[in-house]
C-alpha cells in the first residue's frame, strides 16, 4: 500500500523521483522548511491536545500519526494536499458530530424531562396559574370513545312539556293514585319518575343578568308564567313586581312607599332591634320563607348578610320558587302538606310567613308542630296574614275562631307572643325545655319520644308531637356567637358533632386551597371573550357570571366556608347525601343553607337553576354503596339543574374520573381532564353546559 506524500522533504538524501534539481537548492529547502518546522512546534502542541481525544475516539492503523515519517519529520495529517487525507479527515468530523449529537441529546432531553416535572408540579400544587392553558388538552387520550364507529349515543333532548317539569312533582297523577288533601302536591319519587332526556331551554331564553342587576330583573322568557299571574298575584311580595316588555322588574311600583323595606323595619321592630339591619345582633342569620312569593323579601335581606331560604309548593306556572330561583337568591320546593321537611330539628334562626297559604289552624296544628321542630331555640316565628288583623274579627266570628286556635296553640308549644301590628304577629320560640313540664296536663303537643325524636328525617310523616328536646344541639340563638363569627366552631362545640377541630381544619384548609385553584382556573374563562351565543349578541364581558353553586356532598359546608372567606359574592346549596355522614346540622349551625338529598331522587328544585355544581368525593360515595341508580342518571340529573353555559367541577378517584368523561359525550358536555397534584391518584373533571338554543317552531 502505497505512502501519501508528505508535505514536507527528508534530509537524508532522499530523492524526488518526480525532480531533478540539483542537491543544493535540495539542502537550501530543507534548512528552510526545518527552520519553519521549529517556529511552528509550539503550535503543533495545542494541535495534538484538541486532536488527542478525537484519535481516542476514532483512532487510525497508520502507521504514522504525529509520529516520525520516513524523511525523519512530523507529519501533517491535517494536509490538503492528499485526496486521501481530506477523505478520512470527513469521516472523522462525521464521526464526532455523532457522538456529539447523541450526547447532547440525551443530556437536554434529561434536563427538559426534570425541569418539566419539576414546573409542572410546582403550578400544579401552588395555584393553578398556567392550568388555564391546559384547559385546551384532554389528558384522558386512552380510548377515546367519542371517535369513530365506537362513538357513544347522544341522550335525546326531552319534549317541548318537559322544559319546566320536575320529576317526582306529577300532580295530576298523584290525583289519579289517590292522594288528595293536599299530599297531591308532596314529592312521590317512584320507579318511573327518573329522567332519561335533556331539557332544552325555552324557545327565547337568555343567560340571566348579572348581579346584583339581576336579583331585581329577569327575562320573562326564563320562567313559566302569564301576565295575568304577574298582575293577579295575592302575596304581599308578590305584588312587588310589574312586567315590562321582555322582563319581569321585581321593584317597587310605587314611589311612596317600597313596601318590603318598611316591611323589614316593621319586623325588626317588633323583635326591638332598630331596623333590620341588626338581626344579626339578635342571633338571627337564616331565615326558612315559606311561602316566599317571588323572594323580595329575601332578596333585600340578602345585603344585610342574612340568608333566607325560600320554600314553597311545586307550581306548573308562576311558580314562586321558579322566579325566585331565577333571580339567582336560595329556594326549593317544599310542602307542608303531610311530610317533615328535609332539614335537621332546630335549623333556623327565623321562620316567615307572609300570606302564604298555609292554615295553620288544620290538622290540628300539626303544620305549626313543624315550625316549632326546624325553629333555633329562642328563634322567631313572624306570621303576617288578614286573618291576624283585630279589626276584621269584629266582622267574621269564623275568622276569630280560627285565629284563637292559633293563638292558644301557639301558648302551648312554649311560644311567647311578642308583638302584634296590623296584620302581622310574632312569636318567639322559647329557650327553656322545662317549660314544657311545666304545662297544664293535656295542654298541647306531647314531647317525642328519643324514638321519635329524629334529628335528620328524610321526608318522614309529620309528627303530631314537639321535636328537637332530645338534642344536643339546643343552644338559644342569642348564646350563639354572631355571624360570621359562628362559623367558626370551637373545640367544645365540634364534640357535639362527633368532630375534632383537626378534621374540620383540614377540611377548611382543603377547601381554602380548591376554592383558590378553581378561581385561578376559571375566572380567564368565565371573565373572557367567550363564542357568540346562538342568535345572541354578546354584551360587554364580564358576562357569564357565579351567583350560586349546588355542592352535591358538602361534607361540613367547606366550600362554602371557603367562598365567604374569598370573599365571593355566591350562595351555596350544601347537600348532604342520604348514602354518607350525616353532617347537616353542623352546616347549619354555621350559618348555611342545606339539605339532606337522595341523588337517585331528582332534586326538588326546577331547571336551569344553578350556575355551578361541585361534586367532591360524590362518585365514590355512591358507588361504594349498592345503588339503585348509575352514573349516567346522575349526570343527567346535574344537566338538568345546571343553567346553559353552566359549570361542572368533579373531583374523584383518577378511574373514576376517566369513566365520568367518557359520559360527558353523551350529555354534550365540553369536558377536560385536569391533574390536581402531580403525587394524587385524583383528577378534576372540568365541564360546560353548552347553550343550545330551540329554534321556534
Amino acid at each position: 500500500m502505497s505512502r501519501p506524500l508528505p508535505l514536507h522533504r527528508g534530509v537524508s538524501g532522499m530523492r524526488n523521483l518526480s525532480n531533478s534539481n540539483d542537491f543544493w537548492d535540495s539542502e537550501v529547502k530543507d534548512k528552510t522548511e526545518k527552520e519553519d518546522l521549529d517556529r511552528n512546534r509550539a503550535s503543533d502542541q495545542s494541535y495534538l491536545s484538541l486532536r488527542f481525544p478525537f484519535r481516542l475516539l476514532c483512532p487510525d492503523n497508520s502507521p504514522s500519526k504525529y509520529g516520525v515519517t520516513e524523511n525523519g519529520f512530523a507529519s501533517d495529517p491535517f494536509s490538503v494536499g492528499s485526496p486521501r487525507s481530506r477523505h478520512k479527515l470527513t469521516v472523522l468530523f462525521l464521526k464526532l458530530s455523532l457522538v456529539v449529537i447523541v450526547i447532547l441529546a440525551l443530556t437536554g432531553s434529561f434536563w427538559w424531562t426534570l425541569s418539566i416535572s419539576t414546573l409542572s408540579r410546582d403550578h400544579i400544587f401552588h395555584g393553578y396559574r398556567r392550568l388555564q392553558e391546559q384547559l385546551v388538552l384532554d389528558l384522558w387520550d386512552i380510548g377515546e370513545l367519542s371517535l369513530g364507529a365506537s362513538r357513544m349515543k347522544e341522550i335525546d333532548y326531552c319534549s317541548e312539556e318537559s322544559e319546566n317539569h320536575i320529576p317526582c312533582f306529577n300532580i295530576s297523577e298523584n290525583l289519579a293514585l289517590g292522594y288528595s288533601d293536599g299530599s297531591e302536591y308532596d314529592r312521590q319519587c317512584g320507579q318511573g319518575s327518573r329522567q332519561s332526556c335533556l331539557v332544552l331551554p325555552p324557545v327565547n331564553y337568555k343567560i340571566p343578568l348579572r348581579w346584583p342587576t339581576g336579583r331585581d330583573v329577569i327575562w320573562v322568557a326564563n320562567v313559566k308564567i302569564t301576565g295575568q299571574e304577574v298582575f293577579t298575584s295575592g302575596s304581599l311580595t308578590k305584588r312587588m313586581m310589574m312586567l315590562e316588555e321582555e322582563q319581569i322588574s321585581f321593584r317597587s311600583a310605587s314611589l311612596m312607599f317600597d313596601g318590603v323595606e318598611d316591611y323589614s323595619h316593621q319586623i325588626a321592630e317588633m323583635i326591638g332591634l332598630r331596623n333590620e339591619s341588626n338581626f344579626i345582633q339578635a342571633g338571627v342569620r337564616t331565615i326558612l320563607d315559606i311561602g316566599c312569593g317571588y323572594g323580595s323579601f329575601g332578596a333585600h335581606l340578602f345585603s344585610k348578610q342574612l340568608l333566607t331560604m325560600c320554600i314553597a309548593n311545586y307550581e306548573s306556572s308562576g311558580s314562586q320558587v321558579q322566579l325566585t330561583l331565577e333571580r339567582g337568591l336560595p329556594a326549593m320546593i317544599g310542602s307542608f302538606n303531610s311530610k317533615q321537611l328535609p332539614y335537621p330539628s332546630l335549623s333556623f334562626d327565623m321562620l316567615h310567613c307572609a300570606r302564604c297559604g298555609i292554615d295553620w289552624d288544620e290538622k290540628d296544628g300539626i303544620f305549626l308542630i313543624e315550625v316549632d321542630r326546624v325553629l333555633k331555640p329562642g328563634g322567631y316565628f313572624v306570621w303576617t296574614s288578614p286573618l291576624t288583623n283585630v279589626q276584621s274579627f269584629l266582622r267574621n266570628k269564623e275568622k276569630q275562631k280560627r285565629w284563637n286556635f292559633v293563638r292558644d296553640f301557639a301558648e302551648n308549644l312554649c311560644w311567647e307572643l311578642m308583638s302584634q301590628q296590623e296584620e302581622t304577629v310574632l312569636w318567639k320560640k322559647t329557650s327553656k325545655k322545662n317549660c314544657y313540664n311545666s304545662r297544664k296536663p293535656g295542654s298541647g303537643p306531647p314531647i317525642c319520644s328519643k324514638g321519635q325524636d329524629v334529628e335528620s328525617p328524610y321526608y318522614r310523616p309529620l309528627q303530631n308531637c314537639i321535636g328537637g328536646t332530645h338534642s344536643r344541639r339546643w343552644l338559644p340563638i342569642e348564646e350563639r356567637p354572631t355571624w360570621p363569627s359562628r362559623s367558626n366552631l370551637n373545640k367544645n362545640e365540634l364534640a357535639l358533632y362527633g368532630l375534632h377541630s383537626e378534621e374540620l381544619n383540614e377540611d377548611t384548609a382543603n377547601s381554602r386551597t380548591a376554592v383558590h385553584n378553581y378561581w385561578s382556573l376559571l375566572s380567564p374563562l368565565i371573565f373572557s371573550d367567550h363564542p357568540k351565543r346562538p342568535g345572541d349578541e354578546d354584551p360587554s364581558p364580564p358576562y357569564n357570571m357565579l351567583r350560586n353553586v349546588l355542592d352535591m356532598n358538602a361534607r361540613y359546608g367547606g366550600l362554602n366556608a371557603a367562598l365567604l372567606e374569598a370573599g365571593k359574592s355566591v350562595w351555596v346549596m350544601n347537600v348532604v347525601p342520604t348514602s354518607g355522614p350525616n353532617y347537616l346540622p353542623l352546616i347549619l349551625d354555621r350559618g348555611y343553607v342545606g339539605v339532606l338529598h337522595d341523588w337517585c331522587e331528582a332534586f326538588p328544585t326546577y331547571p336551569r337553576t344553578y350556575d355551578m355544581v361541585h361534586a367532591d368525593g360524590l362518585l365514590s360515595l355512591e358507588t361504594s354503596q349498592h345503588r339503585r341508580c348509575t352514573m349516567l342518571d346522575l349526570f343527567t340529573e346535574i344537566d338538568r339543574l345546571l343553567r346553559p353555559e353552566g359549570w361542572i367541577l368533579i373531583r374523584d378517584a383518577a378511574p373514576l374520573v376517566e369513566s365520568a368523561r367518557a359520559l360527558t359525550t353523551q350529555l354534550k358536555w365540553d369536558a377536560r381532564i385536569i391533574e390536581i397534584e402531580s403525587n394524587s391518584d385524583e383528577r378534576l373533571l372540568i365541564c360546560q353546559k353548552p347553550f343550545f338554543k330551540k329554534q321556534a317552531m
